[in-house]
């Protein structure tokens, strides 16, 4: 029976001193990140000091006010062209930020004529920065109108420095505002405005179409906008024709007659 209650005794004992130690270890962990906050406060507080003495020093006690955020604003990426083309054209590129609201009006002015275009910023807000900053850097002026399409398609091609058809900025865009269609045929009726791409998504630039006739195409360019005042100058540059390099009548080539455009405006955008 001695040795029961001896046990007995141990055990308790051991128990009592395991929850002493536990408690200990508690009290010690409690001590030190007690330490460890009241540290962290003290270095808060001599760095808020700094600041108010600096401000004070400096003439400035106000907190410093928060950019406002771009109301209906849209972010662009902005992708660098293929390096190594000797047909692009390097002028920077647009902010990333842009405004995605309103509409604009285009201004083409060109050997045949004046070109006015409606341009929907709301619904290509990326697309209707990259002309606007193009327009500004007077980018189009004094290029040519590289392509013309008269069978299958009906387009005036337009927008590429070099002339040749694979110049463009130093940058490339995504696609948007693509005709929600699924008859092509009715997908970029006469007085659209689109822009080209190489076929592959991502790969919008400078180069844009003026749609003077039936077009049936698939739903994968840009809509930049439509043609309000002009129609007949494109459609009588169409009827005029295409020709190969050596002159020959083809459906798909460089227009008869030259077209040169001399100018391009883009209005701020208006609500």
């Amino acid at each position: 029976m001695s040795s029961t209650i001896q046990r007995q005794r141990a055990a308790a004992r051991a128990r009592l001193e395991r929850q002493m130690g536990e408690r200990l270890e508690e009290a010690r962990k409690r001590k030190q990140r007690n330490a460890v906050i009241g540290a962290a406060v003290a270095l808060l507080l001599v760095i808020g000091g700094t600041i108010w003495l600096m401000n004070v020093v400096g003439g400035k006690d106000e907190t410093p006010a928060t950019a406002a955020p771009l109301p209906d604003g849209q972010v662009c990426t902005w992708t660098p062209d293929a390096a190594g083309n000797p047909n692009l054209k390097d002028v920077g590129t647009p902010p990333t930020e842009v405004s995605a609201k309103g509409k604009q009006t285009m201004t083409i002015t060109t050997s045949a004529g004046v070109v006015e275009i409606a341009v929907n910023t709301a619904k290509a807000p990326c697309t209707a920065a990259s002309f606007t900053y193009l327009a500004g850097k007077n980018f189009f002026d004094n290029t040519k109108c590289h392509r013309l399409t008269t069978e299958g398609i009906k387009v005036l091609q337009c927008g590429d420095p070099s002339g040749t058809g694979m110049g463009g900025p130093s940058y490339k865009f995504a696609e948007e505002n693509l005709p929600n269609v699924t008859d092509q045929a009715t997908a970029y009726p006469a007085g659209t405005v689109a822009i080209a791409n190489t076929g592959q998504p991502g790969s919008s630039g400078s180069q844009f179409f003026l749609v003077y006739g039936p077009s049936p195409l698939e739903s994968k360019y840009t809509v930049l906008g439509t043609i309000t005042k002009g129609l007949d100058i494109v459609e009588k540059i169409g009827a005029g024709g295409a020709v190969d390099k050596d002159g020959k009548a083809i459906g798909d080539g460089a227009p008869k007659t030259p077209v040169t455009i001399t100018s391009v405006k883009m209005t701020p955008a208006e609500s």
